[in-house]
């Protein structure tokens, strides 16, 4: 009989393995000497080790699952169960609780990161919704758009929620969009019915712009050309295919216009600068006349000049006051000096200045006789007041003789 710690072979070639609940019988062995029958059987005793070693690293190392790791558990302890092997196979069953209870705890610790896994997709999508049912609501086409389109890529990256809440979350998802769309369908339809519209506005715009080109009424025209601007920008734009040759349609018959208005322009500012240089010179002459020293001489001077002004057409505008009231002041100094003269020469005016300067005249005298009465009497507050009246009396006849010396009296 051969035997070693952990088993033995008896006389009939049966080999025992010992355990804590006595022998087993683990095979009959009739090849070979007892010692072989042991070494067979330790050698199996190893390979089983091996494979509990094995299976450990997988499960401390890969991400083998917790349903593949029992089954190979439960694999090899068939295997330690039945006693094929010569080793310490209470060891063995150890070492596989163990692994029972670090895969145990492996799936928990899965089931624990699956959970929270979830809870931040279920937490990502519903921000991913929320965001998008604000976007539905957005005029921002473009921006909003390409959001949306990457809210998707987001979503799509996203874990799996269970079935109900995924469909629910992407229902809202997907009804934020499809509401977005058709928003944007209905807006981009009535942008394309209003650029049809400021195209049909825009298209009478340049036809009569297009037949006004060729006017010469200058001024009425310019200022339709102004009005044709204003409906132009109110019409709003049209289809960009239509929207540039339109405009410049439009422009190129203002241009037409506008070109000849100031080739026009150009010859009459010609004409008028030259047109003022004349009236300057005559103003120049006009001038010369002052001071009047011939009446009749200059008035008849006065009366050439201006009916060669006359013959003179238009000056600039802006040039027009200043010459305009060279001529002006020259006149007036004209009217002066006949004003003078006819009041000079008028023979009702002089006697009626003649008798006011003789009853003032008289007044005066009057009242100084009788200043010096009351100062003789020695009433001094009498002679006063009478002084202060002669003193107006006084200012009133220097007045009157002086208008009596303009008769030349």
């Amino acid at each position: 009989m051969s035997s070693d710690p952990w088993g033995r072979v008896d006389e009939t070639g049966t080999v025992y393995v010992r355990t804590a609940d006595g022998e087993q019988v683990v095979g009959s062995w009739q090849a070979g000497s007892p010692d072989e029958a042991l070494a067979y059987f330790e050698r199996k005793y190893e390979g089983l080790v091996v494979e509990i070693g094995l299976l450990e690293r997988r499960v401390r190392t890969t991400d083998l699952s917790a349903k593949d790791a029992q089954a190979a558990i439960d694999h090899l302890r068939e295997q330690v169960d039945a006693h094929h092997a010569v080793g310490d196979l209470a060891a063995l069953r150890t070492r596989l609780d163990k692994l029972v209870a670090s895969v145990e705890n492996r799936r928990e610790e899965r089931k624990a990161q699956r959970a929270k896994q979830s809870d931040e997709a279920r937490h990502s999508k519903e921000a991913l919704v929320v965001e998008a049912e604000q976007l539905a609501q957005s005029e921002q086409w473009r921006a909003a758009g390409e959001r949306l389109r990457a809210l998707v890529d987001t979503w799509k990256g996203l874990p799996r929620l269970d079935r109900k809440s995924d469909d629910e979350l992407w229902h809202r998802f997907s009804h934020a969009r499809s509401a977005f769309s058709k928003r944007r369908k209905a807006h981009f339809a009535q942008l394309d019915s209003q650029r049809e519209d400021a195209r049909k506005a825009k298209e009478r715009l340049v036809g009569e712009a297009e037949a006004l080109s060729g006017s010469t009424d200058w001024g009425p025209t310019a200022a339709r050309y102004r009005d044709l601007m204003a409906e132009w920008k109110a019409a709003g734009r049209a289809q960009r295919e239509h929207e540039d040759d339109l405009w410049n349609r439009f422009r190129g018959a203002q241009d037409v216009f506008f070109a000849a208005r100031s080739s026009v322009f150009a010859e009459r500012d010609a004409e008028q600068a030259e047109n003022l240089k004349l009236k300057e010179e005559l103003a120049e002459e006009a001038e010369r006349l002052l001071p009047i020293t011939d009446l009749k001489a200059a008035r008849a001077a006065f009366r050439s000049i201006n009916e060669r002004w006359e013959a003179i057409g238009h000056v600039p505008r802006d040039a027009r006051p200043k010459v305009e009231g060279r001529m002006h002041s020259v006149d007036r100094a004209i009217q002066d000096a006949e004003d003078t003269e006819w009041r000079r020469t008028n023979p009702e005016a002089l006697a009626r200045a003649e008798g006011l300067t003789g009853q003032l005249r008289a007044a005066v005298d009057k009242l100084r006789g009788q200043i010096e009465q009351a100062r003789a009497a020695g009433n001094n507050a009498k002679a006063d007041k009478l002084e202060r009246e002669l003193e107006g009396r006084q200012a009133l006849l220097d007045q009157a003789l002086k208008g009596l010396q303009e008769f030349g009296g």
